[in-house]
């Protein structure tokens, strides 16, 4: 099942709001949220799971949540 989102990882996007959201949560300094998101996404050592219309990927960092549907990275938050 997780070969649907990597096959599919042009498609994953977001919104400005959603970059400024992911920036913050992370605390991210870098310029393109989306590469970054989809590089954390196709890393081996990321586990990828989907529950209901949600993918969400835990890294060692985060836990990064993307709408199964449109693909669209809705927010990313730090494991504490």
């Amino acid at each position: 099942m997780t070969i649907e989102i990597i096959g599919n990882l042009e498609k994953i996007h977001t919104t400005e709001l959603g970059v400024m959201r992911i920036k913050h949560n992370l605390d991210l300094e870098v310029d393109d949220v989306v590469a970054w998101c989809r590089a954390e996404i196709e890393n081996p050592d990321s586990l990828i799971t989907r529950k209901g219309k949600n993918w969400y990927i835990t890294t060692k960092m985060c836990i990064i949540t993307v709408n199964a549907h449109s693909y669209t990275i809705i927010t990313a938050h730090i494991i504490k």
